[in-house]
């Protein structure tokens, strides 16, 4: 099996990735949220310009996938008539915000969140992956999730905290955000090939002590399928969204609004709750725990088909799983009690572990793995 390749950035919109079926188009929604309108026109754009579903990403991006490279400049004009295009490629590129899903219109986490937004072009030249969360809810949701630089709830009010650190440093709202870009020159001045994320860098070299000594605040439950107070969630299998499902449950629950979470949820503002068959609407589902790339033939890289396998095996394997179709793991970076590692249309077991990990057993094919004992 050769090595897999190692990008070392994610696709945009301006700059897209090449993969197996086409070009993946990555669309960063602001503030976490597509008016209804703006999502209709998604869903319109992934049937005429891609494959017919949207990508729900574990940054809580939407990527559109299979777009043929003559149809770029086109469906980019698409996007800015739906103003879901940064006009400056390079402000695309900085806008690695995570938010809390459950603001409310005006809050804290709304305000930060603009201010961040509309200052991205103060802050230094950074890695590709580097990012922000936002999660000043009353208990802290993304506390798990991928980010570089937090702002959060604290013990006795608002924190900025390096990734990699367990405090951080207390601010006001009217100075946060000048802080946080501090924060990002400091790391813009340190990192290095080998530290481009803030929790390598603050294990190679010591974080100042100005940065730390608040203590966060409680972390919250985490969010299911189900109603919450400013719409229902639905879940979707392996954070894919058929395109004309979604809009037609947009449609039939007089949604507002569509919000999108890194855990394969999307909100769907002031809505009514409505039978939804291609969305996961059960708590604890094992397919929304499931984690499974796109395999092949989607992805060039990829070494054997990989989302029917996960779809026949959850709720089988007695913890977590991981379906990748390489050795690089892309849909679950973490520790799984079970993955298996697409090689030369067969699979290799990891047992508690990464896909890039040592094997326990190689070569099962798919009709194997369906009938013999994961436990």
């Amino acid at each position: 099996m050769s090595a897999p390749i190692v990008q070392g950035w994610c696709p945009g919109a301006h700059r897209p990735m090449m993969s197996g079926d086409g070009l993946v188009v990555r669309v960063r929604p602001r503030l976490a949220r597509l008016s209804v309108a703006q999502a209709l026109g998604l869903c319109a754009l992934a049937d005429r310009f891609g494959n017919g579903t949207i990508d729900l990403t574990n940054r809580a991006n939407l990527q559109l996938r299979g777009v043929g490279e003559a149809d770029h400049q086109p469906l980019l004009a698409e996007l800015a008539a739906l103003e879901l295009l940064d006009g400056e490629p390079g402000i695309e590129v900085r806008r690695n915000i995570l938010f809390s899903p459950l603001y409310t219109h005006g809050d804290l986490t709304e305000r930060l969140g603009r201010e961040l937004t509309e200052r991205l072009g103060e802050l230094p030249a950074l890695p590709a992956k580097f990012g922000f969360a936002i999660d000043t809810g009353a208990g802290r949701l993304l506390s798990g999730d991928s980010a570089d630089i937090r702002l959060e709830t604290g013990g006795n009010g608002l924190i900025l905290r390096a990734d990699g650190v367990d405090t951080g440093r207390e601010v006001t709202e009217g100075e946060a955000i000048d802080r946080l870009i501090e924060l990002a020159h400091w790391f813009a001045d340190r990192f290095t090939p080998d530290t481009r994320r803030m929790a390598r860098l603050v294990r190679a070299e010591r974080l100042p002590a100005i940065w730390q000594g608040t203590q966060t605040g409680p972390v919250g439950e985490p969010l299911a399928p189900g109603d919450t107070t400013l719409g229902p969630l639905y879940g979707a299998a392996f954070g894919q969204l058929p395109a004309q499902s979604l809009a037609a449950l947009l449609r039939d629950s007089g949604a507002v609004a569509l919000r999108v979470t890194p855990w394969r949820l999307i909100l769907l503002e002031s809505a009514r709750a409505i039978p939804a068959p291609d969305f996961v609407t059960r708590t604890g589902d094992p397919l929304l725990t499931t984690d499974a790339c796109p395999g092949a033939p989607y992805c060039p890289q990829a070494q054997a088909e990989t989302r029917d396998l996960a779809r026949a095996l959850a709720g089988r394997v007695s913890g977590s799983l991981h379906v990748s179709g390489c050795a690089k793991g892309c849909a679950r970076m973490g520790r799984a009690d079970i993955t298996l590692v697409g090689n030369d249309g067969q699979f290799d077991l990891v047992k508690q572990g990464r896909a890039g990990d040592e094997p326990c057993q190689r070569g099962l094919t798919p009709e194997t793995l369906k009938t013999m004992d994961l436990t």
